[in-house]
């Protein structure tokens, strides 16, 4: 959809584009932005306008970057920060991180994997800082993206964000477990926060063949919904690349941190995660070592009616655990 026009005069907009550039060439050198419609938003959405300020150090004596602060060297610090391939902690209250802008590398990841298609319509569940809204928007337009978040701070914030880029998708403050009915069907779902299970009420505002992508224990899962005898069927694997993410809010918290690829060999820590309390350490073991130590990839859930369960390479398969009961909603 192109580049909008500002709401206001941007200090940064001609050392944004060069940063902005810089960390498109290494998304697409990675592997990413294979749909030339994202590596287009990508370049044209300032990432730096959402995140004015964000805290480097960890959630420990964080220091907060800002793009008003005197010191210059502070402000080339921020704005080099603002398009790095890593996520920013943007928001923490009472000592937690409840709100941050994801690994750029890995929102290209999760987009493309999304496959839209022109004339479809999103519904985003996490506002954070909008800017993967804004991305959105650029490849759908306005009309088409729906961003929802339980925080009003957080979703105040990305509406001057969205404002101030250009960008005006409809921006919902309610429990993104329950979607958003009002703007519903929608082809595609898109989870920016990590799930305890699939909520059902999604389910029932997607159109037919839709797509739901949602971090979940560790990882990505990419499920198509269509419909059965018994109503809404939700299937699919998850992908190989693994993820951390805020926990979607008023869920209990499983992995914490801002939204970033994970590093080392954590599958069995995976498997761990995925089969809950339905596997002690020791079984888990040997069924991942007795079955060659499988990828996320051999992986998947099920969310049928009023059961949800996980499995190793076939959903009727010999290896299933069943989530409902252990997760919680």
């Amino acid at each position: 959809m192109g580049a909008r026009a500002r709401e206001t005069r941007d200090p940064f907009e001609a050392e944004g584009a060069a940063a902005r550039q810089a960390m498109v060439r290494l998304i697409v050198a990675g592997g990413g932005l294979r749909d030339l419609g994202w590596r287009a938003a990508f370049e044209d959405v300032p990432r730096h306008l959402f995140v004015p300020y964000y805290y480097e150090g960890g959630l420990l004596g964080a220091v907060r970057l800002w793009c008003e602060d005197a010191d210059p060297v502070r402000r080339e610090q921020w704005l080099r920060g603002a398009y790095a391939d890593g996520p920013l902690a943007t928001r923490m209250k009472d000592g937690e991180l409840v709100s941050s802008s994801s690994q750029p590398s890995l929102m290209a990841l999760m987009l493309d994997e999304l496959d839209v298609r022109d004339g479809q319509t999103v519904l985003e569940i996490g506002a954070g800082t909008g800017y993967n809204a804004a991305l959105l928007a650029h490849r759908l337009g306005d009309r088409a993206v729906t961003t929802v978040d339980l925080d009003p701070e957080i979703t105040e914030s990305a509406r001057r964000h969205l404002a101030a880029a250009g960008y005006r998708p409809t921006v919902v403050t309610g429990d993104g477990a329950r979607g958003c009915p009002g703007r519903s069907p929608y082809d595609r779902i898109i989870a920016t926060c990590t799930l305890p299970l699939i909520p059902e009420d999604w389910l029932a505002q997607c159109a037919p063949d839709a797509r739901v992508l949602a971090p979940f224990a560790t990882g990505l899962i990419s499920l198509r919904v269509r419909d059965s005898a018994g109503g809404r069927r939700a299937e699919g694997h998850f992908l190989h690349t693994p993820a951390f993410f805020v926990p979607l809010r008023g869920t209990p918290e499983r992995t914490g941190g801002p939204a970033r690829r994970m590093t080392g060999n954590d599958l069995f820590s995976f498997l761990l995660t995925l089969a809950g309390g339905s596997l002690g350490a020791d079984e888990a073991m040997n069924l991942w070592e007795g079955e060659g130590r499988p990828g996320r990839e051999r992986f998947g859930l099920t969310v049928d009616r009023d059961r949800q369960w996980a499995w190793l390479d076939d959903p009727e398969g010999p290896y299933v655990w069943p989530l409902t009961g252990h997760q919680g909603r």
